[in-house]
């Protein structure tokens, strides 16, 4: 995949900071390559040409960044080796900083707060920033997808390598299928979540797989690989990976577990009770397809059909306000967990097109749920990502799901990151 997202001065110099990926930058900045100060500096600029027509941005913290990134340089002169020395991220919403962190302890730098749907925009537009609507950085007539929407139209367009957002029923993972990025959403209960439904959990977005595993290293508390982003490349897939202990190849050789066999994925365009549409479906099942004639993983054909039941009624009672779960909720939720335990018991993945429609425009979708596929794995519990796919005949970016069983976030990041070397580069 090599187009480029519209958007103003849409195609840095390889030699800017821009261009380079957060391990990259923070590789480049440990080593005094590059400053932690010039970095943001530069995104804070890229941020300011390119901001006005995305409005990916509710705030943006010029002079509280560099500040920050002086005191990073300051750091790794001291000799503190940090995993992600000098990174400028986007957080999403005015509160965003308050779940980052471990992103901003580990060198990090935010450079501002990205939109999120505003008041009275739920349903004609995913995001509101600082200058109007957040447009998709593909087609600006097309909504980027919620709720993380400023957070994916920042690491599209290349204004930040690294943007975290939150999932509580795809809100990572439909904006990064429909601006062309990564989103990973974390299995429910990995890192805290302030959510009182458990529905809504911590993600990222990233232009790279290997920056969403530094990510995951960070948040989940093992640091040592992250140090050396070079360290344990390749290495093999395996059930015994623990929740931080990942590295990610993006090589086009196979990917294989400890027993040298290819992960074994279950492909699914509808979970059983979806109507996506044929184009979607078409573009996600060609990716998956070609990930398994490259030899990154092994589809088969699960003895019993998954059918899931459509989450939507269990999902919307959870969140409705002084609501607790029903006999429906709990009817719904054993019967869904049962028929995905029997799945992950025969297969390690599952694949599905992240969002059943293409984006669409600002006036809304009308009666159409574009969580769909994704708010299952929120009711459920188990690790997602969206990787892009390819594109639809609108011009606008397709994204394909991976799920995986509980705690397998590892296994995720390995197989998307084969698949980036197949299917990219992004």
């Amino acid at each position: 995949m090599t187009r480029t997202p519209d958007h103003p001065d849409a195609d840095p110099s390889p030699a800017t900071p821009t261009s380079l990926s957060a391990e990259e930058i923070a590789s480049a900045v440990r080593s005094r390559t590059l400053r932690a100060v010039d970095v943001v500096a530069e995104a804070l600029d890229r941020i300011e040409q390119a901001d006005p027509v995305l409005s990916a941005f509710i705030e943006v913290w010029a002079e509280d960044a560099l500040r920050r990134a002086g005191e990073v340089d300051a750091r790794v002169e001291a000799g503190e080796r940090l995993p992600l020395a000098g990174v400028p991220i986007g957080v999403k919403g005015r509160r965003g900083l308050g779940t980052a962190g471990p992103l901003l302890e580990a060198g990090c730098v935010a450079v501002g707060a990205t939109s999120v749907p505003g008041p009275g925009t739920v349903w004609q537009t995913w995001g509101l920033g600082r200058h109007g609507p957040t447009v998709n950085p593909w087609r600006h007539d097309r909504t980027p997808g919620g709720s993380s929407a400023g957070s994916a139209v920042a690491v599209a367009a290349g204004l930040v390598p690294l943007a975290t957002g939150n999932d509580g029923a795809g809100s990572v993972r439909i904006p990064a299928a429909w601006c062309g990025v990564v989103g990973l959403k974390v299995g429910n209960g990995r890192l805290p979540s302030s959510d009182r439904t458990g529905l809504m959990v911590p993600g990222v977005l990233t232009r790279r797989v290997g920056d969403a595993a530094a990510y995951w290293r960070v948040m989940s508390g093992s640091n040592a690989a992250a140090a050396d982003p070079g360290a344990g490349s390749g290495a093999g897939l395996g059930a015994g990976l623990g929740a931080g202990s990942v590295s990610v190849s993006t090589s086009t050789s196979t990917s294989t577990s400890t027993s040298g066999e290819r992960p074994t994925a279950v492909w699914s365009s509808d979970l059983g009770f979806d109507s996506p549409d044929p184009d979607v479906v078409a573009v996600a099942h060609a990716a998956a397809l070609r990930l398994a004639e490259a030899g990154a993983l092994r589809l088969t054909r699960p003895h019993t059909p998954l059918r899931l039941h459509d989450p939507a009624p269990a999902w919307l009672a959870l969140r409705t306000p002084g609501a607790g779960p029903t006999p429906e909720v709990h009817r719904i939720r054993a019967a869904n967990d049962s028929r995905l335990a029997a799945l992950f018991a025969g297969t390690r993945l599952l694949l599905t097109p992240t969002a059943p429609t293409p984006p669409h425009g600002h006036e809304g979708p009308g009666e159409r749920y574009s969580t769909a596929l994704t708010w299952a794995f929120n009711l459920s519990g188990h690790p997602a990502i969206s990787i892009p796919a390819g594109f639809g005949p609108d011009g606008c970016p397709v994204g394909l799901q991976l799920v995986a069983a509980h705690g397998e976030e590892a296994l995720l990041l390995e197989v998307a990151g084969v698949a980036e070397g197949h299917l990219g580069p992004w």
